[in-house]
């Protein structure tokens, strides 16, 4: 179904933040890693791709074409460009999915998002980072359907993964893998 396939250079790297998550994530990351199989399903609203994918297996491995899934589905919609989205970013929005039921259809407003397509946004009055996590595939933007917002940046706030920020004027709720912060 998905013929872009990983590099050596990026199989190394996903398993680089792979180790770091597990080695300067606490043990609670570590704990959620290899809790149980981690599985998503993601809708791409600029697409209208879906992807329902199980990225880690029960027993803590990851699985590379599972991952490059979705690397492709969260890659830049101007551009069609795509990078290695941050482990802990896709396990963050995972655990966050499970802690609302699980099972969910998470919609993607947002996830990697090219340099050429972020000065595009911060040129036509868009109020985004110059140096958006986006960028470096550290970040998503979702909304899930059947689930508020508030409910959705609580539940993210809560877990204290990394960066939340709500945008309800917009209608998604802003995750990444930086330091804990809210806005």
């Amino acid at each position: 179904m998905f013929t872009k396939n990983f590099s050596r250079r990026t199989f190394l790297q996903t398993a680089l933040a792979g180790a770091l998550a597990l080695g300067t994530g606490g043990q609670a990351f570590a704990k959620v890693l290899l809790a149980e199989k981690g599985s998503l399903s993601l809708f791409n609203t600029h697409t209208e791709e879906r992807l329902s994918v199980t990225f880690r297996r029960a027993d803590g491995t990851y699985d590379i074409d599972a991952l490059n899934a979705v690397n492709w589905i969260m890659r830049c919609h101007f551009t069609n460009q795509q990078t290695v989205m941050d482990v802990r970013t896709i396990e963050f929005l995972n655990l966050l999915d499970n802690r609302l039921g699980g099972g969910n259809e998470i919609q993607i407003i947002s996830g990697f998002r090219s340099p050429s397509y972020n000065s595009r946004l911060s040129g036509s009055g868009h109020h985004v980072a110059r140096h958006s996590l986006h960028l470096v595939g550290k970040a998503i933007d979702i909304a899930i359907p059947g689930t508020d917002l508030h409910t959705v940046r609580r539940t993210a706030v809560a877990l204290q993964m990394g960066g939340v920020g709500y945008y309800p004027g917009a209608g998604f709720v802003h995750i990444d893998s930086g330091k804990f912060r809210t806005w």
